[in-house]
């Protein structure tokens, strides 16, 4: 809904399995993430439907165009070879954010929230990022050369690059918590914008006279604002997404250059297939 009726941060919960952290799900979170994932399996599902069926629609334009342009960034950023692989995974990631932040454009009823205004969502989305680009680069590095792109910058002397080692780690350890905790804040704060103007707008209850000259003022705020932040600042960030798992992706051959031993057989056989 376009106001604010709960204090942001508060989630209806649900017991599934009895009374242990683990046990305990956002029930807002659950159906609204729900609703997104139907959304985007409806639009890939009813697009590649209509590839064989009838003449391409707008719809499928617009896809169209969304994977050219995610498969260009894909080859400047990752490799050849790599779009296959990417490409699937950071189409889904866009188009599910983008979803799941638009759902604020429409008026909700609780328990029906944007989804990414839970932590617990977008880190769980960071994580499975993560992990999947972790065996991607085993994949395409092998064990060896995995270990091996932790000690970068490969051009120092390996001693101090071995003094390098804690700080790569680190920087792995922190790419999920920067990619959930980036997503969040920027949706989490769109709700606390508009709890913040429902409570300027209910401070002014007392005066009838007042609220009747505001009223219309705020409510053209409230709507600027919800169309902005929905629209303007979901989408960015539903790219910014898509962008970080797509540069991590390229992250994860780093060293494949240096170490050619390092790839498996079967990575060489595709960039030769592909040149």
């Amino acid at each position: 809904m376009i106001v604010a009726d709960t204090i942001p941060g508060t989630h209806p919960t649900i017991q599934v399995c009895g009374s242990a952290f683990f046990c305990t799900f956002n029930l807002d979170t659950l159906i609204s993430s729900a609703i997104a994932i139907v959304l985007t399996f409806g639009i890939g599902f009813g697009v590649a439907y209509r590839l064989g069926h009838g003449k391409p629609k707008k719809l499928q334009m617009v896809l169209e165009l969304l994977l050219g342009y995610i498969r260009n960034l894909t080859r400047e950023l990752v490799s050849m070879d790599g779009t296959d692989f990417v490409v699937p995974i950071a189409a889904t990631i866009f188009i599910f954010v983008l979803f799941a932040n638009w759902l604020d454009a429409f008026p909700l009823v609780p328990p029906v929230e944007p989804a990414a205004a839970d932590i617990n969502l977008t880190l769980a989305m960071a994580l499975s990022v993560i992990v999947i680009v972790q065996w991607y680069s085993i994949h395409v590095l092998g064990f060896r050369g995995y270990l091996r792109r932790f000690t970068k910058p490969f051009e120092l002397p390996l001693l101090a690059r071995v003094a390098f080692t804690p700080l790569n780690i680190i920087e792995e350890v922190a790419k999920p918590l920067s990619l959930a905790l980036r997503l969040f804040g920027n949706i989490f704060g769109g709700l606390v914008m508009v709890y913040l103007l429902t409570l300027a707008y209910t401070a002014f209850a007392g005066s009838s006279l007042i609220q009747t000259a505001i009223s219309p003022l705020w409510i053209l705020l409230l709507v600027f604002w919800k169309l902005f932040d929905v629209f303007v600042i979901g989408t960015i960030q539903a790219f910014i997404f898509m962008l970080l798992t797509i540069i991590y992706f390229g992250m994860a051959r780093e060293g494949l250059e240096e170490e050619h031993h390092g790839a498996p057989a079967h990575s060489n056989e595709l960039r030769r297939e592909t040149t």
